[in-house]
């Protein structure tokens, strides 16, 4: 389930490296965690939509490279976003 235009303005307020910055790994993490998050909460109640299914495992995965690439070239970083979206342990 897609994320509405006010969170969506509110992650990229938060997340940004700069004020017009909307694309940086770091927003993009923020905002693929918070659809991933609302897909989570869809499955609780539908438990046999395995076409949506399929579109979670997509962003997952989208959400791991992004994180690899975030670690490989910046490991503050990574580890401040880890650390506000609460990911990892």
């Amino acid at each position: 389930m897609s994320i509405d235009k006010e969170k969506k303005t509110e992650l990229i307020d938060q997340f940004s490296r700069s004020k017009s910055d909307t694309g940086s790994p770091e927003v993009q993490v923020a905002i693929l965690t918070q659809r991933i998050t609302n897909l989570t909460e869809h499955f609780q109640s539908h438990k046999k939509d395995n076409h949506s299914r399929t579109g979670l495992m997509r962003m997952i995965n989208q959400r791991r490279s992004l994180l690899a690439y975030i670690k490989k070239t910046n490991k503050e970083s990574y580890d401040s976003l880890i650390e506000k979206l609460g990911i990892r342990k």
